[in-house]
């Protein structure tokens, strides 16, 4: 297993997702190894969010820049409490949305004790409580705070399979917790609430229903070129072709990732069920990566409820990269 100062192992231990497993998991996580896990939303990688070196294990595994800050994940909202300072409106979502695909921005507590690394020096700490069982399992079993950011390089399509992980990370981390493929399929739903609600990052519950919860409309406007919360970097999500989005037929040398009525070579939902693409988004361009495709087009999707989420990620898979 991955010991806390080196970021190669030679094998990486698929683990079940029952009580030995879960216990193994838990163990290595509190000796500063990195372990892998589903949520409902698509895998984490997660370590120690108190130890300054198995957090950096995490940049390193992944190749992610450290002023990206992570998601830190907890069991439940006391668990939460006791990291962040919550307002009446923050108290209300948490209620509402927890468990489930909400992360919630906040002031870190004085004396909190999460490392500098998951905050990535800024005065807030993204976290949340996942719906996902093998998850509350591992993080109960754990007993503290889990950084963790999707389990796959930085940059690349996020995991909704434990191969998924595999084929990403094999060999960089300790072990995957295989639970399955996620059912939400895109991450989280980031909502800064220091001050008034900016939704940083559209994800698994959609910004209506935040905003019909607390009887406001949330601030939309976040593209300030600032990195203050996880999944903001311009480019990310990316197949290794290049993409042309709102595409109704496929150009020459072109594959088309169809939705609705475009039926492409794949199809994020033949039926036209946003539900059902966004459960099936990184699935499908792991697919595509697969297939070698050079050249990606991708049917129109959209916009409303997770319509947004999955927009966002296609229109981050396919800018400019460096």
């Amino acid at each position: 297993m991955q010991s806390r100062n080196d970021n190669a192992t030679s094998e990486t231990i698929l683990l079940p997702a029952d009580a030995a497993g879960l216990t193994r998991a838990a163990e290595v996580l509190g000796a500063g190894g990195l372990i892998a896990f589903p949520t409902e939303t698509v895998y984490g990688l997660g370590a120690d969010a108190r130890q300054s070196d198995a957090v950096a294990g995490i940049y390193a595994a992944k190749g992610r820049p450290s002023f990206n800050p992570l998601i830190v994940h907890v069991a439940d909202l006391a668990a939460a409490e006791a990291l962040v300072t919550f307002t009446p409106r923050a108290r209300q979502l948490a209620q509402a949305f927890w468990p489930g695909a909400l992360t919630l921005v906040l002031p870190l507590r004085a004396g909190a004790g999460v490392s500098s690394l998951v905050t990535a020096g800024l005065s807030t700490l993204a976290v949340r409580v996942p719906a996902h069982p093998i998850a509350q399992c591992l993080l109960r079993a754990f007993g503290g705070p889990v950084a963790a950011p999707s389990a796959n390089p930085s940059g690349r399509i996020s995991p909704t399979t434990a191969a998924h992980v595999l084929t990403g990370l094999g060999g960089r981390i300790a072990g995957v917790v295989d639970g399955g493929p996620c059912g939400v399929g895109v991450e989280s739903t980031i909502l800064d609430l220091t001050g008034k609600p900016v939704l940083l990052r559209a994800g698994g519950i959609p910004a209506e229903a935040l905003e019909a919860a607390i009887g406001a409309s949330l601030d939309r406007s976040s593209e300030t070129g600032a990195i203050t919360a996880p999944g903001m970097m311009a480019s990310h999500y990316a197949p290794r072709g290049t993409m042309r989005l709102n595409a109704t037929a496929a150009r020459p040398g072109e594959i088309l990732l169809g939705f609705g009525e475009v039926q492409g070579d794949l199809s994020l939902s033949r039926a036209g069920d946003l539900r059902e693409a966004a459960a099936n988004l990184f699935d499908c361009l792991h697919r595509l990566d697969a297939m070698a495709a050079t050249a990606i087009a991708v049917a129109p999707v959209p916009a409303h409820g997770l319509g947004a989420a999955i927009n966002d990620r296609l229109s981050r898979a396919a800018a400019p990269r460096d």
